[in-house]
């Protein structure tokens, strides 16, 4: 589905992440349009039926830009070890999934966006969205690494995007490529569409460190710092549940 439109940076910054009560009922009834989608891809995964989507670790070249390198370092130093191997995973699960659509995509914008876009995830604000600060902090810490500001706000756009139901359609947008990313490694949305046992690799080499229980306790604290906030939307819906029956082994 089509994130509702509205929802842009500029609302973001404008406004903290406070959704009105008709953008409330737009996000409502594009996910129950959309809910059905998902039905195939648990089915594929109870019976056990996988696809081919994987990346060659072996081959495979990050970005090494002098603005990739220091959002890695930034994350390495600012993340609790969860959220930066979950940001690391929403990374490679976002390039298999781009491959797979066909989507082109700038390559060290969204590295950078996945390694930084829960930087505030378990440091609510009261009234302001965790992706919207979020955001605000990456986009200045990208303009402070160097970066210019459209590219800048590109960064805090993505990451203020991210949890926009409908976002993820698009990987060819920065802020889609993450909410993807992110989707697989939170909720298991397409995982069918993955290799098993690449998915087994990726998980050896960045360990989820009990990442549901650490999800659950960020949006519940983010649901009570900013009740007009999408998070409480999202609870309200029925994401924690989605969470928590996510098909990983914690």
């Amino acid at each position: 589905m089509a994130a509702p439109t509205g929802l842009d940076w500029e609302w973001a910054t404008r406004t903290g992440g406070a959704l009105t009560k008709e953008q409330r009922r737009r996000l409502a009834v594009e996910t129950a349009r959309t809910l059905p989608a998902t039905v195939p891809n648990r089915v594929r995964l109870a019976l056990g039926r996988r696809g081919r989507g994987k990346l060659d670790f072996a081959g495979l070249r990050l970005p090494d830009s002098a603005l990739a390198v220091a959002a890695e370092t930034e994350a390495r130093e600012s993340l609790s070890p969860h959220v930066l191997h979950h940001s690391l995973r929403t990374y490679y699960f976002g390039r298999v999934l781009a491959d797979l659509d066909g989507a082109t995509y700038d390559d060290e914008l969204v590295y950078v966006s996945c390694l930084l876009h829960d930087l505030q995830l378990e440091h609510p604000t009261p009234g302001r969205c965790f992706a919207v600060t979020g955001g605000e902090r990456a986009a200045a810490f990208a303009r402070e690494a160097g970066a210019d500001p459209a590219r800048a706000d590109a960064i805090g756009a993505a990451i203020a995007a991210h949890i926009t139901p409908g976002v993820a359609d698009d990987l060819s947008d920065p802020g889609g490529f993450v909410s993807a990313g992110a989707s697989v490694d939170v909720i298991g949305a397409r995982l069918a569409e993955l290799d098993r046992d690449w998915v087994a690799d990726l998980l050896r080499r960045h360990p989820r460190h009990d990442l549901k229980r650490h999800v659950i306790a960020a949006f519940e604290a983010e649901t009570k710092a900013v009740p007009e906030g999408r998070v409480r939307w999202l609870n309200g819906a029925g994401f924690l549940t989605m969470v928590r029956m996510a098909p990983f082994d914690e």
